[in-house]
């Protein structure tokens, strides 16, 4: 049946769409069905006045990173290695990146 390569790729093409269709339609109704839940903490957050989301509980700049300044990272001296993983995962603020381009 599918002895041609291009037989095959297309074989292989179709399927791949069929999928990224069906996690497409999946993710729609996923979205109705979440939104009652989201409302919820949407409200909670606004009752509560809850601040930013902590991403990392390690380093304070990157606990809150829309609430760091430029020496944060560098407590101990401009050169000192950076002591936590999270720091290399989480890029820095627009505000921060921003900062050396606006002079």
């Amino acid at each position: 049946m599918l002895r041609r390569k291009s037989g095959i790729f297309l074989f292989y093409l179709s399927i791949n769409i069929i999928m990224f269709s069906l996690i497409l339609i999946h993710a729609s109704f996923k979205q109705y069905g979440t939104g009652p839940f989201l409302r919820e903490k949407i409200n909670m957050v606004k009752r509560f006045e809850l601040t930013d989301l902590c991403l990392f509980t390690d380093a304070q700049y990157t606990r809150h990173p829309s609430m760091t300044d430029l020496t944060t990272p560098f407590q101990e001296h401009p050169m000192s290695p950076e002591h936590f993983p999270s720091g290399s995962l989480l890029p820095p603020p627009p505000h921060l990146r921003s900062y050396g381009s606006a002079r």
